[in-house]
């Protein structure tokens, strides 16, 4: 598994961080007042769990003008869900194969 996996699953436990993922991957940048008005907390909240986002490595952050804008990046997510269909495939063979075993 890439180093790089580890964290992604980490940021991805949190359902609020799930959410704001979600809300991002629509395209279009957000800020933390913008996503905190679609959640039942603040925007001081909300900033705290882009900050894990951010160390993830599934958002990046653009000054434009007084407000930061936040944007998804999905590289990690594509390496996160290739990791998952690899060991997913390898279940499928080890249960096609005890599946033979049973026919």
């Amino acid at each position: 598994m890439s180093d790089a996996v580890g964290p992604v699953f980490a940021a991805l436990a949190h359902d609020t961080r799930r959410r704001v993922v979600q809300t991002l991957a629509s395209g279009r940048g957000a800020t933390a007042t913008s996503l905190a008005a679609d959640l039942p907390m603040t925007r001081q909240a909300v900033a705290k769990h882009l900050a894990a986002l951010q160390r993830a490595e599934l958002v990046r952050s653009a000054r434009r003008g007084r407000e930061t804008v936040y944007e998804l990046k999905p590289g990690p997510l594509g390496e996160a869900a290739s990791w998952l269909a690899t060991v997913g495939g390898e279940w499928d063979e080890r249960l096609e194969r005890l599946g033979r075993l049973f026919a």
